[in-house]
C-alpha cells in the first residue's frame, strides 16, 4: 500500500484555514516555538536532506506545520497578485516550489502518525486535520489562482512545452476542476465547510479503529493456544501469565492457521470481526454513516451522482461502472473456486472423530491441514529458511540488482525513529546515487495495521533532490535474542512494498507533482503487485530462503511443494478481496437521497447482491475497520488492488515471452515504466510499454481460474 503524506496534492480538504490564511500567517509567524530551536527551522544537513529523527520532538510539529502552511499562502498572494501575463514559470513552477517546507514536515509528521504514534500526536493530527484540508481549499478554489492556470491550458498549444510540462498543467487544471474551482463563491463556502467535516470524520474513524484494534487484543491461557511453537508462545506472554494475541487489520488473523482449538479460533476471530462495533467510545458505525452522507453531498454539490464517479476522475478506470464490471467478471471464477475449496475442506471436517460445519473461523486452518495432505506443505516448514534480513537482503535487493543493477549499504550514522529501523543507501551500477530506504518491519502499538510504503523526501530534478523512502510492516517481534522467522505471506508483502519503493526510487521528474508514486490509485499498485513474482523465482529464493540455523539452501523438493501450491486457496484470496471492493463501491456510489441506517446490513445486502454473501469467506475488510477506505485515501478505490493485479500479471506475461527475469528487461521496464512517475497519461504509459491494452486473461490463467 502506498500512502500519501503530502498537503497539496490530496484534493480532498475542508475547511477552516480560511482563518482566513491571514490568522494562519500571523499565528505561525507570532508563535515562540517557530525558532531556530525547532528542528525543522532550517533543513536538514544530513545526506539526502533526511528528516534528524534525533533532534525532532512532538512540539516542533505543529508551529513548523502552520509556518509551512504560511508560506505557501504567502508564496501563492504573489503568484495570484503578479500583474504580468501568466507564464508556466511563474505559476506552475512557483506552485511547485511553494510547498517545500509544508511537503518537508509533513512527510515526518504523517511517518510518525501512522508508524510510531502517541498521545500528543494524535492530538496534533486532530487539531490540524481540518486545517490541513481548509489550506487545500484555499489554494484549490481560489479563483485568482485557478484563472492563471486555465490561460495556460486555453492557449497551451502556443506555449511550447515539453511533454512533462504540457503534463503537469493538465494535472493541474484537471485537479482543480475536480477540487471545485467552477462553483460558485456561494458554493465554495459550502464545498469549505463539508470538507472540513471530512476530514475530521477521516481522522476520527482512523483514531477510532487504532484504539478499537489496540484494545481488541485477545487473551488466552497456554491450553487454549495448543498449535503456536514455544517461541511463539514466549513473544505474546504476559506479566501476568496470560497470552495477548494483537489483532492485524484484516478480518482473517495469522495465528488462526495454527491454532488446534476451534473455541479458540472462534474467540480470536470473533473478536476480530467486532472490534469497532461494541457500542463503546471506539465503535466506528456512526461515524461511517456520518462520513458516506457527507462524501454522497460533496459529489451532488460538485455536479456528480455519487462520491465514486467524482472520485474516480483521473484514474485509469475513469468510472465506476468500469471499475466494477472488472470485479464482476472476475467474481464468477473466484467464488466458483471458492465453493470446491469449501467443500474440500468440509470433507476433511467429515472424517473427523467430531465433525462440524466449517466456519469463517475455521477455514485457515484447515486449509493449511489442506496443503498439508494434498500438497504436503506445512507452512511451518517453510519458515525457518525464511529470516526476515535474509529475505531483504539476500532476496529483495538481491532482485533489485539483477533486474536493475542496484546495490545496498547499510548506515548506521543516519538516525530512526524507532530502535528496530535500519536504513540502507542506494547506488545505480554506475556508482551513482539513487536514495535513503528506511525499513520498519515490526508490529508495535504505536503503530497502525497493515503494511505500506511513502517518502520523507521526494524526487525531483527541480529542487534537486534524491528520493528518500520507507516501508513499514507489521511482523510479529519474536522473544529477545530469537530470530524473525516469516510467513510466506509476509515474504510477499515485504517484496511488495520494495516494489512501491522502487517505484518512488526510480522517479526521473523534474515537477514533484508528477514523481514517482503520485499516480492514480489503479495504478500505483501495479508496480508493488508486480514485484511480488519475483518472491519465489527460483534464482531469487535459493539465495535467501537458507535455513536460519544450519545455513542449508531450502530444499528442491519443498520448493516443488511451494509451486505446486501455487494456486491453492487462489478462489478464497480472490473471494475475500472482491467483497471488499465492491463494499467499497457500494458505500460510494450511493445517492445524497439514499438513507442508510444500519451499518452491518447495508454490508450484507452488498455482498448478497453481488453473490459474494458466503459465510465461510468473509470480506478481507469489514466496514467497521475499513481504514483504506474510510482513513486511508482509498475511497472508491479499493478496486484498484484488483485492476493493478491485471496490470501486474499482463506485465509479467510480457516478461514472460520476452526472456524472463533478465537485466536488459529489467532496464525496458525501469525506463519505460517504473521511472515515467505521472509524467504521461497512464493509459498511454501502459500501452506505449505493452503494445496494447491490458487484460484479464493474464491474472485468470496465473489465478488457475482459465487456460487461456
Amino acid at each position: 500500500m502506498r500512502i500519501k503524506n503530502t498537503v497539496l496534492g490530496v484534493v480532498a480538504g475542508a475547511s477552516i484555514l480560511s482563518m482566513s490564511c491571514n490568522k494562519a500567517k500571523d499565528a505561525a509567524a507570532s508563535s515562540g516555538d517557530w525558532n531556530d530551536s525547532n528542528a525543522f527551522f532550517n533543513e536538514s544537513t544530513l545526506p539526502y536532506f533526511t528528516a534528524d529523527f534525533d533532534k525532532i520532538k512532538n512540539k516542533d510539529f505543529k508551529p513548523a506545520l502552520t509556518e509551512g502552511m504560511r508560506r505557501q499562502m504567502e508564496a501563492i498572494d504573489k503568484i495570484v497578485a503578479n500583474t504580468e501575463e501568466p507564464t508556466f514559470e511563474n505559476t506552475l513552477e512557483a506552485l511547485e516550489r511553494s510547498s517545500e517546507l509544508l511537503d518537508r514536515v509533513n512527510s515526518v509528521f504523517g511517518l510518525l502518525t501512522g508508524a510510531h504514534t502517541n498521545d500528543e500526536l494524535k492530538a496534533i493530527n486532530a487539531e490540524l486535520a481540518p486545517k490541513f484540508a481548509g489550506h487545500n481549499d484555499a489554494i484549490y478554489l481560489n479563483d485568482g489562482l485557478f484563472q492563471r492556470i486555465k490561460k495556460l491550458h486555453d492557449n497551451k498549444a502556443t506555449l511550447n512545452l515539453n511533454e512533462e510540462q504540457g503534463r503537469l498543467l493538465d494535472v493541474y487544471y484537471q485537479n482543480f476542476e475536480i477540487a471545485g474551482a467552477n462553483l460558485s463563491t456561494e458554493d465554495k463556502e459550502k464545498l469549505k465547510v463539508l470538507n472540513q467535516d471530512l476530514a475530521t470524520l477521516n481522522n476520527t474513524f482512523g483514531d477510532k479503529l487504532l484504539a478499537a484494534t489496540k484494545q481488541g487484543g485477545v487473551k488466552f491461557t497456554k491450553e487454549e493456544l495448543a498449535g503456536l511453537s514455544d517461541d511463539e508462545l514466549n513473544s505474546i506472554k504476559q506479566a501476568d501469565g496470560t497470552y495477548l494475541i494483537a489483532l492485524n487489520n484484516t478480518t482473517q488473523q495469522p495465528d488462526l492457521d495454527k491454532l488446534t482449538n476451534k473455541e479458540a479460533r472462534k474467540k480470536l476471530f470473533d473478536q476480530a470481526w467486532i472490534r469497532a462495533e461494541k457500542g463503546d467510545d471506539n465503535d466506528t458505525k456512526s461515524t461511517i454513516l456520518t462520513l458516506v452522507k457527507k462524501r454522497a453531498e460533496k459529489a451532488k454539490l460538485l455536479g456528480f451522482n455519487n462520491y465514486a464517479e467524482w472520485s474516480l476522475q483521473g484514474t485509469m478506470a475513469t468510472t465506476p461502472a468500469k471499475a466494477i464490471n472488472i470485479l464482476k467478471d472476475l467474481s464468477p471464477y473466484a467464488v466458483g473456486a471458492a465453493k470446491e475449496e469449501a467443500a474440500d475442506i468440509q470433507a476433511l471436517i467429515n472424517k473427523e472423530a467430531d465433525p462440524f460445519t466449517l466456519t469463517a473461523a475455521d477455514w485457515n486452518y484447515y486449509a493449511e491441514k489442506i496443503r498439508e495432505e494434498k500438497y504436503a506443505l506445512n507452512q511451518n516448514e517453510l519458515k525457518p529458511y525464511f529470516e526476515m534480513n535474509a529475505v531483504l537482503e539476500n532476496g529483495v535487493f538481491y532482485m533489485a540488482k539483477q533486474l536493475y543493477g542496484l546495490t545496498f549499504k547499510e548506515r548506521k550514522d543516519i538516525p530512526v525513529w524507532q530502535e528496530d529501523v535500519k536504513v540502507y543507501e542506494i547506488f545505480n551500477e554506475d556508482g551513482s546515487q539513487v536514495g535513503l530506504f528506511y525499513t520498519d518491519y515490526y508490529q508495535r502499538d504505536s503503530k497502525r495495521g497493515g503494511a505500506w510504503m511513502s517518502n520523507i523526501v521526494g524526487q525531483s530534478k527541480l529542487l534537486n533532490r534524491l528520493p528518500v523512502i520507507y516501508n513499514v510492516g507489521n511482523f510479529p517481534k519474536p522473544a529477545k535474542g530469537q530470530p524473525t522467522l516469516l510467513s510466506q505471506d509476509n515474504v510477499i508483502t515485504m517484496f511488495h512494498e520494495f516494489g512501491h519503493a522502487l517505484h518512488g526510487f526510480f522517479a526521473n521528474q523534474t515537477y514533484p507533482t508528477l514523481s514517482g508514486t503520485n499516480v492514480s490509485r489503479d495504478f500505483v499498485e501495479f508496480p508493488s503487485q508486480f514485484h511480488e513474482h519475483f518472491a519465489f523465482e527460483p534464482s531469487i529464493l535459493k539465495n535467501y530462503a537458507k535455513h536460519y540455523k544450519t545455513g542449508e539452501v531450502i530444499p528442491d523438493a519443498l520448493v516443488q511443494k511451494m509451486k505446486n501450491t501455487a494456486t491453492f486457496n487462489k478462489g478464497y484470496s480472490m473471494t475475500e478481496l472482491l467483497g471488499a471492493s465492491l463494499i467499497d463501491m457500494e458505500w460510494h456510489t450511493i445517492s445524497v437521497d439514499k438513507d442508510i441506517k444500519d451499518v452491518i446490513a447495508f454490508e450484507k445486502e452488498s455482498l448478497a447482491k453481488y453473490g459474494l454473501n458466503l459465510p465461510t469467506v468473509p470480506p478481507r475488510y469489514r466496514s467497521t475497520y475499513f481504514s483504506h477506505i474510510f482513513a486511508g485515501g482509498y475511497a472508491a478505490g479499493y478496486y484498484s488492488y484488483k485492476w493493478s493485479e491485471m496490470l501486474d500479471y499482463d506485465a509479467y506475461a510480457w516478461l514472460e515471452q520476452h526472456g524472463g527475469m533478465t537485466r536488459e528487461n529489467g532496464q525496458i521496464l525501469r525506463d519505460k515504466v517504473f521511472s515515467r512517475g505521472n509524467s504521461v497519461p497512464l493509459d498511454k504509459l501502459y500501452k506505449d510499454f505493452r503494445g496494447q491494452d491490458p487484460t484479464i486473461d493474464a491474472l485468470l490463467k496465473y489465478s488457475g481460474f482459465s487456460k487461456k
